[in-house]
């Protein structure tokens, strides 16, 4: 058994037997455990260090997930691209936001998100009180498609074990969907974004919000009140963790 399995081990064993002390207490009429500030201080430390270990491993993983990426040659838009767009951000967010495809500033930077419509997603992620470095960013494509056209199933079928991947690893409370490209792939639907938004969807262990894309509200400003309104559902739930 590997040090960390056997350290998860042993970690379960303490927890049970101070369940059945416990249990144990109660049948004698203790309603109450004062811990000592050596105990608290003890107990943080070791959930400080447990969680410093798996943002480590997530940041591990996210880094080789990446470098696989940049040498993906699975589709056409390998020969056409400049540079791939993995994604960005926390490798242990709780909110993970998943857009469509890189455009052309994305595709110069290889960075997602930081032409017109990525400062939008800037500022509204500001508005739920967060910051870009607290969540992680990435497209269901990783590399641009010709005139930023809509990306073809043989496109998203490549790149989306990728992005299931990213899922994975980083293992978020809440995605946001931007866009029905993203919103159908992940969900498995064909449902327009009307239908599909302003409540949340499972999806594996987190929770799926779908919402208009960041350039759909460049272009309609009639989709900015529905945006705002996912956008503050999720940070109900953000601020219940």
């Amino acid at each position: 058994m590997k040090h960390d399995e056997r350290a998860s081990a042993e970690l379960l064993e303490v927890i049970e037997l101070a369940k059945r002390f416990l249990e144990q207490q109660k049948t004698l009429g203790l309603q109450k455990i004062r811990l000592s500030r050596a105990a608290l201080s003890e107990l943080d430390n070791v959930a400080s260090s447990d969680s410093a270990e798996r943002q480590r491993d997530a940041a591990a993983a996210i880094a080789e997930l990446a470098s696989a990426v940049q040498t993906c040659t699975k589709c056409h838009l390998s020969r056409s691209r400049k540079n791939v767009v993995p994604g960005q951000g926390n490798p242990y967010a709780k909110l993970m936001f998943i857009g469509e495809a890189p455009g052309a500033d994305e595709d110069e930077q290889g960075l997602p998100f930081v032409g017109k419509a990525g400062q939008l997603l800037t500022r509204i992620i500001a508005a739920i009180n967060l910051k870009r470095e607290d969540v992680y960013i990435c497209n269901i494509l990783k590399c641009r498609p010709p005139d930023n056209r809509t990306p073809s199933s043989d496109e998203i079928e490549c790149c989306l074990p990728f992005v299931m991947e990213q899922v994975r690893v980083i293992h978020p409370k809440f995605i946001c969907a931007l866009g029905n490209v993203a919103a159908q792939t992940l969900l498995q639907t064909k449902a327009p974004m009307n239908r599909l938004r302003g409540k949340f969807h499972k999806f594996g262990e987190a929770l799926l919000m779908p919402t208009y894309h960041p350039a759909a509200l460049l272009r309609n400003a009639d989709y900015k009140k529905p945006t705002w309104e996912d956008m503050q559902m999720i940070q109900r739930e953000l601020e219940k963790l």
